[in-house]
């Protein structure tokens, strides 16, 4: 580790998290290259992580907010002023939202006394959630500058967070990993040079797995929560279409969530459920054996109720670098990487009859495959190296911490 480095502390909502595989590789590259870091992980999380120390945040701790909030209100009534007029003047848009944005608040004016004491270098919201509020506020309390990360979920669920206008313009800068985000941001009026797209990645670029000399039956991949966003009832209906169609395949959806046995029972009423595998979670080691396994990768996200969408899932970048060729959907960040007819193929969930054309001739035409699965992994050696994007992030948050 660097000693001369800024220290950086780092806010999670909750960390390190099975899901969220693109931050922890984004913290192992961050000490690779020897930045200093602190981290807070807010909800569950904590222990250790590559030898860092997580400082789990203590709920219990809560109960000093009865006589820290008049003491920071008499220390900044300006502060409190803002948030009661905030409070007043706008609903949060969701429950969920609302209790994110107040364990945000609850954390910054109990770490307050101790950040004045042993000033960060910079603070870096991980998330424009509970994150980004506690740094807002711990910079309105005592000037500790900012920067923070701004995903699919803050930008897009139930029409974004609830402060998001007001954390974001004050943070140095904000960190997406997609132009939609990016682009999303600066339509609500944000300076476009203040928003910065550093995609995440792979911490190592597989060997490109060889072509199945004979793809039939067709073996299909999902790698996905199974949550409303990633559009899997309607996958399960290209299932159908395919099955419909005489196209031999064996499919393999990786992940868990709510909508499993709603999905479960759907498989079974589209009579695709002997071919479709439910695996649920796994561990990182275990997605790589699902792709040596896979022919086709697919993507069929969508933009769910809530307005949650993905930006660009680590699975297709993982698929694309493998050589697994990719059928995705056009929602969200997806079409940064996946090129129609170039890297993979784009295609309409509305229509099953599309995706069984695409997978039908996935099936058969090795030069397509090929040519599909180099210029993905072109693309993946270009844009989707973590370490050489840390690098980017690094200098911005070093340069953030020395202004």
């Amino acid at each position: 580790m660097n000693s001369s480095a800024p220290a950086i502390t780092y806010l999670f909502t909750t960390f390190p998290k099975a899901t969220e595989m693109f931050l922890q590789r984004e913290i192992a590259a961050l000490q690779a290259r020897g930045a200093r870091l602190r981290i807070h992980s807010m909800w569950g999380g904590g222990g250790a992580f590559r030898g860092i120390e997580v400082e789990a945040f203590n709920k219990w701790r809560l109960f000093e907010l009865f006589w820290l909030i008049p003491y920071e209100s008499w220390r900044r009534p300006d502060v409190l002023r803002q948030l009661l007029h905030g409070l007043a003047t706008r609903r949060a848009p969701s429950w969920i939202n609302f209790w994110e944005n107040m364990l945000g608040a609850g954390f910054a004016c109990i770490y307050a006394r101790s950040y004045r004491r042993n000033p960060p270098g910079l603070i870096h919201a991980a998330w424009s959630g509970a994150p980004a509020t506690a740094a807002w506020l711990l910079w309105r309390l005592d000037g500790h500058r900012f920067t923070a990360g701004a995903h699919a979920y803050d930008v897009f669920e139930h029409g974004g967070d609830w402060w998001l206008r007001e954390k974001l313009e004050a943070a140095v800068f904000v960190h997406t990993s997609t132009e939609l985000a990016r682009a999303a941001l600066v339509a609500r009026g944000l300076p476009a040079d203040k928003i910065v797209c550093i995609r995440s990645g792979l911490d190592r670029l597989p060997p490109l797995k060889p072509l199945r000399s004979s793809r039939v039956p067709l073996h299909l991949l999902s790698i996905a929560r199974l949550v409303e966003k990633k559009g899997l009832d309607r996958q399960l209906r290209i299932y159908a279409a395919l099955n419909s169609a005489g196209v031999e395949f064996a499919a393999r959806i990786v992940g868990d969530g709510p909508m499993r046995p709603r999905l479960e029972k759907l498989a079974g009423q589209l009579g695709v459920a002997n071919r479709v595998t439910f695996a649920g979670h796994v561990p990182p080691h275990e997605v790589w054996e699902h792709l040596g396994w896979a022919d086709v990768l697919l993507h069929t996200g969508v933009v769910a109720p809530s307005g949650d969408r993905d930006g660009l899932p680590n699975a297709i970048g993982e698929a694309m670098a493998a050589g697994v060729p990719v059928v995705t959907s056009p929602t969200a960040g997806t079409t940064e990487a996946v090129s129609d007819g170039a890297t993979g193929f784009v295609l309409p969930v509305d229509r099953p009859e599309a995706w069984v054309g695409v997978l039908r001739r996935l099936s058969s035409d090795d030069g397509l495959c090929e040519t599909l699965r180099l210029q993905a992994r072109s693309w993946v050696e270009a844009n989707f190296d973590v370490r050489a994007n840390t690098d980017r992030l690094l200098k911005r948050l070093e340069a953030a911490a020395a202004a």
